[in-house]
């Protein structure tokens, strides 16, 4: 069991980690926007699972296999990119002719399913978890795997809490142009174009 003081402390850092532009809540804000509140949380749903993957690598040492295979961690990060490049494919390519069918057109598990692939093909979020989680344990505490699960459902708690608001807010200030095929024709061009620049900065970016 971790201390209330350094799994409160974790909580809040947690939080504005969350907070902070990166490639998952960009994701969130413009996929409710584009696609509702409903989908957003779906999606949300599913980064959130992703992190449970990534928490797994760091308490069984996979994170840390794989930040000594560069040519796995290359294969991944391309992986990802890819993954990015086809989602701009789809909305910039998505009928806007019906508003409303469009916001409709994927189903739960899809979006789910959308949100799991998005935070999995992103192999830096392992190596991340690698050099943060660690700060906390204690190994006075006991067994240090345990430790690392446990933050890592804090972590998950706090983010699933950030990007749930920002796929609310997302939701209403995108509900007026998803009404209008115009609006729903620069919504997803928007989104095309930030998929992009998110693949590149995955590709190039350390």
């Amino acid at each position: 069991m971790l201390p209330l003081e350094i799994s409160a402390v974790f909580f809040v850092t947690s939080l504005l980690l969350a907070l902070s532009p990166g490639p998952d809540n960009t994701f969130v804000l413009l996929q409710s926007a584009l696609l509702g509140r409903s989908a957003g949380l779906k999606i949300v749903a599913g980064l959130c699972t992703g992190l449970i993957f990534h928490t797994l690598a760091v308490a069984l040492g996979l994170a840390a296999l794989l930040a000594t295979l560069p040519w796995a961690y290359r294969a991944l990060t391309v992986a990802g990119a890819l993954y990015l490049l086809y989602l701009a494919w789809q909305a910039w390519h998505v009928p806007t002719i019906e508003p409303e069918a469009s916001a409709q057109a994927l189903s739960s598990r899809q979006l789910y399913r959308r949100g799991v692939v998005m935070n999995l093909s992103n192999p830096k979020v392992s190596l991340f978890f690698l050099a943060f989680l660690p700060q906390f344990t204690r190994p006075e505490l006991g067994a240090v795997a345990w430790q690392v699960l446990a933050l890592g459902l804090l972590f998950m708690l706090a983010t699933a809490v950030v990007f749930g608001a920002l796929a609310w807010f997302a939701a209403r200030l995108g509900s007026g142009l998803r009404r209008s095929p115009h609006g729903l024709v620069w919504l997803n061009r928007i989104s095309a174009a930030v998929f992009v620049i998110l693949a590149a900065r995955l590709l190039l970016l350390p």
